[in-house]
């Protein structure tokens, strides 16, 4: 089973909890045992797990990754003004497994899946989420 979700951002950078979206296919499949994949299309933006107790975390995420790779010094920059965009999201990645036990996805506790923007706001942010069959 494969279904593509369609998001819209309304931030520069972000984190967005897509995880009751993913839920929601996972349970449609009826897939007992095997995996969820989850990939993003387009190379500003990432997927990520991470906790989703409070938005310290998602916050901590932006903070650091701004630090990591500041705006405004890229080559890429010359052509667009998102050179950051693209390496944030290539050092995040644009894709996660999770593994499907007993008809769920196999978080743990704190963990949920989010769809990370580094080139916002965007209108259209496609995930597509594929379940596979053990």
């Amino acid at each position: 089973m494969q279904e593509t979700l369609l998001f819209s951002t309304d931030a520069k950078q972000g984190l967005y909890d897509i995880t009751s979206e993913v839920e929601r296919i996972v349970s449609e499949s009826k897939v007992q045992s095997g995996l969820a994949h989850v990939f993003i299309q387009g190379s500003t933006a990432a997927i990520m797990i991470q906790e989703n107790w409070d938005e310290s975390v998602q916050n901590d995420v932006i903070t650091l990754l701004s630090k990591l790779v500041p705006a405004g010094v890229w080559e890429h920059d010359e052509h667009d003004g998102n050179g950051d965009a693209h390496l944030k999201a290539g050092i995040i990645g644009p894709q996660e497994t999770i593994p499907i036990i007993d008809g769920k996805l196999g978080l743990g506790r704190w963990q949920n899946i989010f769809l990370c923007e580094f080139d916002g706001p965007r209108r259209d942010r496609n995930v597509v989420v594929t379940v596979l069959k053990n």
